[in-house]
């Protein structure tokens, strides 16, 4: 069975992921989380009630070794069963100025978003380069492509992803492997929360956040047959904030 595993699945963008991926693509969906085991089962079940399936798996992507025992244990129970899609979402932020920045708020934003997709991807890529198919999607943000003031940390972070992006998508294309990045700008979810959206919104040329439902179609199709040879691409979604 043909499985997807989307990290940080419980809330927000993972969880409008997971959905998606669920209805388009009858994928086996692995819903990642780490410390919110009931929002996880939420998500779970909004995709069982759509005819899916799936289950929820538990490990911090920061941490390798739990990545690794989490991972290697699903894959010990279900052998005949691969992740042919994986999407790196798990992100977290920890605003402020750099001048002021403690630094384990540069650690833990980096850890998440940086090294998670490092733990995931490595564990993970092991058995897409034996199958010679896989589809590795990075959720990425307009703030590591032109970076954002008061997230020094978390553009830096997104831009190491984007540019791991790139070179991986080029190590492993020959095995029918496509790794690409989903960069989204004001998006409705948890992680906007505390924003004015009506005053940022004047900021976007379509004048509004855009949805997680957008940005999973996106990802969606990236997961897809339709997009096998887009590769190593970073793909804006924005509503024209960064064009």
């Amino acid at each position: 069975m043909n499985c997807a595993l989307v990290t940080g699945a419980s809330r927000g963008l993972g969880k409008a992921i997971a959905l998606q991926l669920s209805a388009d693509h009858g994928l086996y969906i692995l819903v990642n989380y780490s410390s919110n085991e009931n929002a996880a089962k939420e998500t779970l079940a909004e995709i069982i009630a759509q005819g899916g399936k799936g289950e929820i798996i538990q490990f911090n992507v920061q941490t390798k070794e739990e990545v690794n025992t989490a991972l290697n244990a699903w894959q010990e129970k279900n052998k005949e069963w691969n992740i042919s899609v994986l999407v790196n979402n798990a992100g977290i932020t920890r605003d402020g100025m750099f001048m002021w920045m403690p630094e384990k708020d540069w650690d833990d934003v980096i850890n998440v978003s940086a090294k998670g997709m490092y733990n995931v991807t490595q564990n993970v890529i092991q058995l897409m380069l034996r199958k010679r198919y896989g589809r590795i999607i990075n959720i990425v943000s307009l703030s590591g492509l032109k970076g954002v003031p008061g997230q020094t940390n978390y553009s830096a972070a997104k831009g190491a992803v984007i540019g791991a992006t790139k070179a991986l998508a080029q190590e492993v294309a020959k095995r029918k492997i496509t790794v690409n990045a989903v960069a989204p700008g004001f998006i409705t979810s948890d992680m906007t929360a505390g924003l004015d959206e009506k005053e940022l919104s004047k900021l976007v040329p379509l004048q509004r956040f855009g949805t997680p439902d957008e940005v999973a179609h996106l990802v969606s199709f990236l997961a897809s047959e339709k997009a096998a040879y887009i590769t190593g691409e970073i793909i804006n979604i924005n509503g024209g904030i960064y064009s």
